[in-house]
């Protein structure tokens, strides 16, 4: 049979995006090589534009009763001598770290509140919510190769039941950072080595206490005790581990403990264990041909900071929309390209963050002494706006050719009041369509977009200090245009909506 797209990888971004394009008409196919959600333990949460993209597009509620800190740390606070009670500063709790310095306090742009769900819960709510949008989750079926032409991609695939070939106009790899799509495609794939060899995991130990909580630098590296009782995160400075894909044992678990905790403890059992490094690359481009990649299958960095979930939402946010137009060929020139473009730069900007956390993160005298200089610096308030904003991908703006200080920009959560009574940004984003917000109630306004209607959502509204009289707000949340300028609101409805409907 043939397809419009095939996803590769039921992970959260593969998921995600499949509800993206369910969102546009366009069901997918979804290949797992795995028959059940990895329950390995990952990322315990998604802050900053992830959580607003899971917000904006209702998947919080899908959720169920979500624990707070107090009920993950089970009312047990970092010890005093932790990086979290050393650096923080006094009478300004932090929002988050850089490198394991807790000085971040907040940015200039709101954001939505972390979502502290285990990344197993939002892949679960995920994979539902693409199946009702129309997405086929195949799990148990593995892509074993690939032959693309000018008109589609024919995919093989080892089925539980045997090998069987896919036809699909457009194929996505969402595979992780080991990526059989990009492999098979030849994407370049260029970076660093790392220098790390890191765990984390879920053990019991012979002494609960045999470590304070929090982060701490010892000697050796890293060593983080909680926020959960018993999960610990080790790394050291020895270089890559020499088998990535060998079984976590206890013994290399309880060696590495001991290593940087200068103490004899014992473990007694593993419940999840993962090893990583510090391998950071990039695909050169996002698209060759018919194949496009998202997520860790476009980009690998260090884990430090928790911005990969983030990330790959934001990849396949972007990529949702502009793939439903190529499928449905909508008259866009050029649009699919501005995934590379857009996403190539802020996933760039991971990298190089998570390059300096690792080296801000290295045991000895002279890293202590940088740190020191560091943490000075970023106790000014323009500093620490401008990390927080980096880590929590606040201050992200697209190019998109217009004149005014909110385009490009992710657009705030406004409140709204309509006919109908109060809503609010994120209430409309729904959808997954564009919005027009008329907030100065201008009929020339409405009508430049009305060739667009069928398209746009055109939406007039009342809210407090509106940040112009008028808002285009792309599927993804970013904003194509704003001002008062009919003309310039038909130019920006055409680049990013196509031809009239």
């Amino acid at each position: 049979m043939s397809y419009d797209v095939v996803i590769v990888g039921a992970g959260p971004i593969g998921l995600f995006l499949a509800c993206e394009l369910g969102l546009q008409g366009v069901p997918t196919v979804v290949l797992e090589r795995r028959t059940e959600i990895d329950p390995t333990l990952k990322a315990g949460g998604v802050a900053g534009r992830g959580a607003d993209t899971l917000i904006r597009r209702g998947v919080v509620e899908l959720l169920g009763d979500l624990p707070s800190i107090a009920d993950m740390t089970g009312g047990r606070k970092p010890g005093a001598d932790s990086l979290q009670m050393k650096t923080a500063t006094a009478g300004s709790p932090p929002r988050g770290h850089f490198a394991g310095l807790w000085i971040l306090r907040g940015g200039t742009t709101p954001g939505g509140a972390p979502i502290i769900a285990g990344q197993q819960v939002i892949e679960a709510a995920l994979e539902k919510r693409a199946i009702e949008l129309g997405a086929d989750v195949r799990r148990g079926h593995a892509l074993t190769g690939i032959d693309q032409d000018d008109t589609g991609v024919t995919i093989a695939v080892a089925g539980p039941e045997g090998p069987y070939e896919l036809r699909a106009g457009w194929l996505v790899g969402c595979d992780g950072g080991r990526s059989a799509v990009r492999k098979l495609t030849g994407f370049a794939f260029p970076g660093d080595d790392g220098v790390i060899t890191g765990h984390q995991a879920l053990v019991d130990v012979d002494d609960p206490d045999f470590f304070p909580r929090g982060w701490h630098r010892t000697e050796h590296g890293l060593l983080v005790h909680g926020p959960m009782p018993q999960r610990v995160l080790a790394v050291e400075f020895d270089g890559p581990p020499v088998d990535r894909s060998a079984p976590v044992t206890r013994e290399e678990l309880q060696a590495s403990l001991r290593r940087l905790s200068g103490t004899d403890v014992t473990v007694t059992a593993v419940h999840s264990a993962t090893r990583f490094t510090d391998n950071t690359r990039q695909a050169e481009t996002y698209r060759t041909g018919r194949v496009l990649l998202a997520g860790d299958a476009a980009h690998v960095h260090p884990p430090f900071g928790g911005q990969g979930l983030a990330l790959g939402l934001g990849d396949a946010v972007n990529l949702g929309w502009k793939l439903a137009a190529q499928v449905s060929g909508q008259d866009r020139d050029g649009l699919l390209d501005t995934y590379t473009t857009e996403r190539h730069p802020a996933a760039a900007r991971v990298l190089h963050n998570t390059r300096a956390q690792v080296a801000l993160l290295a045991p000895g005298p002279r890293v202590d002494a940088l740190r020191d200089i560091f943490t000075a610096l970023a106790s000014t308030d323009e500093a620490n706006r401008l990390l927080t904003d980096l880590m929590a991908d606040l201050d992200l703006r697209y190019e998109v050719d217009v004149d005014h200080p909110l385009a490009g920009r992710y657009c705030p959560d406004l409140p709204l009041t309509v006919a109908e009574g109060a809503t609010s940004v994120a209430e409309l984003s729904r959808s997954g369509r564009p919005l027009l917000l008329d907030l100065d109630d201008r009929a020339d306004v409405r009508d430049a977009a009305g060739p667009w209607a069928g398209r746009i959502e055109i939406v007039t509204a009342r809210t407090e200090e509106a940040p112009a009289p008028a808002v285009l707000v792309r599927p993804d949340g970013y904003v194509a245009w704003a001002g008062e300028d009919a003309d310039g609101l038909r130019h920006a409805c055409a680049r990013w909506f196509g031809t009239r409907a």
